[in-house]
């Protein structure tokens, strides 16, 4: 049977297995219970299955994941263009960098010089972001962009090597390297891991959250969740970059489902510790113990090592060396 699986063509296989985990979820959410208070106190607006933040419970959170949604908007069209139209063949390495760089730049700079975010209107009322009224450095908005900006760095400077030996992965465009890793990847991790947590990972997990009963069927959706979402998150972006071809595996068909669960280990930490990341930023509850830059930085550097701790145990179960025989800073193309 393993054997007739294993000769199925990549698309069967792909969508053997996405079908399978749809129908999982769908059958876990059939069972689970509505919460008590989910239509008479909860005023989150809900895009389905996303549950935006309650705009007067977490009006900084409201405020920053509609600002997140905009702009995801905004850099899915540039990049699809840029790959669609094939205009990457015209770039250098400081032509990437340029693209790349401004691209997660005005995520980068967000807190500082637009910490209101946005300004939604919810039933007739306008939604003013609390951050407007806090120091930079207490800011939601702050904290979040340092704790992506910190995972993103991580995630390149350590992770890529993994792929590198496991999945036999590869740059090969012009590019300015850090460690062996294009710099110019460093700063599109930024915003595709933007639109990951602050727009994705949190909407589907908040709904999840919020919607039903307390008990064990709703941790187990939940985690089953993240367990499916990273998986499929981990394998769209493989796939939409698919037609670019100057990042490569060995073996493409490994990549799509192997690489897939690889990747998703990422996210397996990341989702639910970004969902739970100041989650009492507008509450009376942090007033004694807020969440500060520095706790930000260790709660991203904790999650990092997680994260390095089980690809290396994947790495080590399937025998494979780790290799990194990159230098500093590097040119090449």
């Amino acid at each position: 049977m393993m054997d007739d699986i294993s000769a199925l063509p990549i698309e069967a296989k792909m969508t053997a297995i996405l079908v399978t985990m749809f129908a999982i979820l769908v059958g876990m959410h059939s069972l689970q219970k509505p919460a008590n208070d989910v239509q008479k106190n909860n005023t989150s607006t809900k895009l389905l299955p996303l549950l935006l933040p309650d705009p007067k419970k977490e009006p900084s959170k409201y405020c920053y994941e509609v600002f997140a949604w905009y702009y995801t908007a905004l850099w899915i069209g540039i990049f699809g263009f840029i790959v669609v139209s094939q205009a990457y063949e015209y770039l250098t390495a400081w032509g990437y960098l340029g693209v790349c760089g401004g691209l997660a730049l005005p995520l980068m700079l967000q807190p500082l010089l637009y910490p209101l975010a946005s300004a939604p209107v919810v039933k007739n009322k306008i939604i003013i972001n609390p951050d407007i009224q806090r120091p930079f450095y207490k800011r939601y908005s702050t904290k979040a962009t340092i704790y992506l900006m910190t995972y993103a760095f991580i995630g390149n400077y350590w992770y890529t090597h993994y792929f590198y030996s496991v999945l036999k992965a590869e740059y090969t465009m012009p590019s300015h390297r850090l460690n062996d890793v294009p710099i110019a990847m460093f700063l599109a991790t930024h915003f595709y891991f933007c639109t990951y947590h602050v727009c994705v990972s949190n909407g589907i997990l908040r709904y999840v959250d919020k919607t039903y009963q307390k008990g064990w069927m709703k941790t187990m959706l939940f985690w089953f969740t993240i367990l499916a979402l990273s998986y499929f998150t981990a394998f769209m972006e493989t796939l939409t970059i698919s037609s670019f071809p100057y990042y490569r595996f060995e073996d493409r068909t490994m990549a799509y489902t192997w690489g897939s669960a690889f990747y998703g280990i990422y996210f397996i930490v990341s989702f639910p510790g970004f969902y739970y990341f100041d989650s009492h930023i507008d509450d009376s509850k942090q007033k004694d113990r807020p969440v500060t830059l520095v706790d930000t930085l260790t709660i991203a550097c904790g999650h990092g090592m997680m994260i390095l701790l089980l690809l290396d145990f994947v790495r080590l179960y399937l025998g494979i060396p780790l290799v990194i025989g990159g230098v500093a800073f590097a040119t090449t193309g």
